[in-house]
């Protein structure tokens, strides 16, 4: 148990990626990466990151910016919530800490949107403190290191992980153990086929030691996906187009798409038709192969028809709705599933 840091540790200094937030201590800027790679792989999340610090090099930039421009800038990253505590966050910090990062773990954690993990991770990369992080990658190598079968989604496993980690954790290099626990995860202990016969710590390994390495971690919850259907109605009259935003407490919170309908299995040609009569006075054009779109715990189902107007009205929209330029489509913020349709199919749609 002793060797593990001083192990774990030579090997990031040997392998460790080379990582724009890993060159700062500026807490804004840890904050920042932390919250963008959440649920997030590293090759997709590096753009968004630099694009974030581009457009708000300061956490009073990203306060004064609007909503509609952070979720507009986070846009195909998903997970908005994430985006909107983002900036509820900054706009906080400048409020009631002048603008400065707070320093301490607690107040770290009393932010929105930042749990444990966060917390410990931007006091220790920060500000040095001696918290340990415990997130996926963490809870895999302390799992087959250790050959621990407890559930890591169990209250004991959360509890004994939290313990686990805090008592490996050396007081006076904290940082560079969490960084290095958590690459060495990613990079080597990874879910699947790790390179155990080449791993620096395969000879204290006691899940190589007993065989159970692909056994571990352990977890007992499974996620309950479930399915909705959504059908979408492209409205447009040639140089304007319809635009629904989702103010309700569901996904794409604040986000722009198209006016639809959802139902709880799949729709019919029917009752797409009798809703664009109600709605548009006409019967829909182009109905295209529905679009499946996978969330952690939804499937979306979707569809979309067509219907070219003469002439958009107000009318035509509820208050949730309104009337844009097709050519300001850009500035709003869309769910990728929407941005996605676009990009395959808008050339075809506007012949």
């Amino acid at each position: 148990m002793a060797d593990f840091s001083p192990l774990i540790c030579d090997w990031y200094r040997l392998n460790k990626r080379d990582l724009p937030w890993r060159d700062t201590d500026n807490p804004y800027f840890i904050w920042l990466s932390e919250i963008i790679l959440q649920q997030t792989r590293v090759e997709q999340g590096m753009n968004y990151y630099l694009k974030f610090i581009r457009n708000y090099p300061s956490i009073v930039d990203l306060a004064n910016a609007t909503e509609q421009e952070v979720l507009n800038d986070w846009q195909g990253l998903g997970y908005y919530s994430r985006a909107r505590n983002l900036h509820f966050t900054a706009k906080y910090v400048c409020e009631h800490f002048d603008g400065v990062f707070p320093k301490s773990y607690e107040e770290i954690l009393n932010l929105k949107g930042i749990g444990t993990y966060t917390a410990a991770a931007v006091s220790s990369f920060a500000f040095s403190l001696p918290h340990a992080v415990l997130d996926g990658n963490v809870f895999r190598v302390l799992s087959r290191f250790f050959d621990i079968s407890t559930a890591i989604d169990s209250s004991e496993g959360k509890k004994d992980f939290n313990t686990l980690a805090q008592d490996l954790l050396p007081i006076n290099n904290a940082s560079e153990h969490n960084q290095a626990i958590m690459e060495f995860g990613a990079m080597f202990c990874k879910p699947v086929n790790p390179d155990c016969l080449n791993c620096v710590l395969n000879s204290s390994c006691l899940a190589f030691k007993n065989q159970s390495v692909q056994n571990r971690p352990v977890k007992v919850g499974k996620i309950k996906v479930k399915k909705r259907f959504f059908h979408y109605f492209i409205v447009f009259d040639g140089e304007n187009i319809i635009l629904s935003k989702r103010t309700n407490k569901d996904i794409w919170q604040h986000l722009f798409e198209f006016p639809m309908i959802e139902t709880d299995s799949e729709i019919s040609l029917a009752e797409i038709n009798e809703f664009s009569e109600n709605n548009y006075n006409q019967t829909c054009g182009i109905d295209f192969i529905e679009k499946k779109h996978v969330l952690s715990h939804q499937h979306i189902f979707a569809t979309f028809s067509i219907i070219n107007v003469s002439a958009l009205d107000q009318e035509m929209c509820n208050d949730k709705q309104q009337i844009v330029k097709i050519n300001a489509l850009t500035d709003f913020p869309l769910p990728r599933l929407i941005d996605r349709f676009l990009e395959l199919n808008w050339n075809n749609i506007r012949k």
